[in-house]
């Protein structure tokens, strides 16, 4: 729109200017007198100074046709544009409705399946707090089994020493006897040689 009024803008001053230049060269240029060069001017002074009056009545009617037509596509341009913004608008009202829904959906899915999870997570931890309980209560006992054991093998080893011991001391005891018996005999034996011997 802004080119065709420049275009026609210079088309105009184009016109003028080239029937002035035209005019002054084929005046100076005729071989006349300058009485009849002088009248020849005047008429073609006369003839730019129409044309340059109708070159600005179509100009006037040009702008002024420009101006309706300009005037007629802002409004048609200014419509479309406000019917375009109404739709958009809705356009971007319904899918920011959609989208919200759709954020509001999705997390309260997100939500019920982190809340699942953290059930199943709590679930198996009271499990493996029961098993480990468990655990801990049958190495308690198999500790306290085995301790027991333990307790009942020292006795049974205290004991066995205390029998082996005894009896120990008893063998000693019995060869203590025997040998001082075999000593008293021998010593005996050798007082009655050494009697028989003096």
């Amino acid at each position: 729109m802004a080119d065709n009024q420049i275009n026609t803008k210079d088309f105009i001053i184009g016109t003028l200017v080239g029937s002035f230049v035209g005019a002054a060269t084929a005046l100076l240029l005729a071989p006349k007198s300058g009485k009849e060069l002088r009248g020849d001017i005047n008429d073609g002074a006369i003839q730019v100074k129409n044309r340059a009056t109708e070159l600005a009545g179509t100009a006037q009617e040009k702008g002024s046709e420009l101006k309706d037509k300009a005037y007629s596509a802002t409004s048609d341009l200014t419509k479309k544009a406000v019917d375009v913004t109404s739709d958009l608008s809705k356009t971007v009202a319904s899918k920011s409705q959609e989208i919200t829904e759709n954020v509001k959906q999705k997390t309260a899915d997100l939500k019920g399946a982190v809340e699942d999870k953290l059930s199943d997570a709590q679930d198996k931890a009271e499990d493996l707090k029961d098993t480990a309980g468990d655990k801990l209560d049958d190495a308690k006992d198999k500790a306290s089994d085995l301790k027991e054991e333990i307790s009942d093998k020292i006795e049974d080893v205290k004991k066995e020493a205390a029998d082996k011991k005894a009896e120990a001391e008893e063998t000693v005891s019995k060869k203590t006897a025997e040998v001082k018996k075999e000593t008293k005999q021998a010593a005996n034996e050798v007082k009655k040689e050494v009697n028989k011997k003096s």
